[in-house]
């Protein structure tokens, strides 16, 4: 069994930062891809960034310039660097990594953007 925690949400004003982290754990043979999606109130969960084995990686078009995923294979973490954050950042974000050719979810970190 596997499994995925995130952390490092929190409330944060316009404009400011924050650092999500995924750590993952358990029988671990493989990881491809690792990435990380966003829910927010009342609509779908959609993707955010995306990183390979490899280190290529996809943004949706919203934060491509200001959000940054990093991952390192060693440890079996990913991580999301989210600078300029907007109101329209705020959701739940939620881990996704394919750990032995299976889809795992975290549990989801709340991101909340206000003044």
């Amino acid at each position: 069994q596997v499994r995925l925690v995130e952390s490092g949400g929190g409330l944060v004003q316009p404009g400011g930062s924050l650092r999500l982290s995924c750590a993952a754990s358990g029988s671990i043979f493989s990881i491809n891809v690792m990435g990380w999606y966003r829910q927010a109130p009342g609509n779908g969960r959609e993707m955010v960034a995306t990183i390979t084995y490899a280190g290529t990686t996809r943004y949706t078009d919203s934060v491509k310039g200001r959000f940054t995923i990093s991952r390192d294979n060693a440890k079996n973490t990913v991580s999301l660097q989210m600078n300029s954050l907007k109101p329209e950042d705020t959701a739940i974000y939620y881990c996704n990594a394919y750990i032995n050719s299976l889809s795992s979810w975290g549990q989801g970190t709340q991101v909340t953007v206000s003044s």
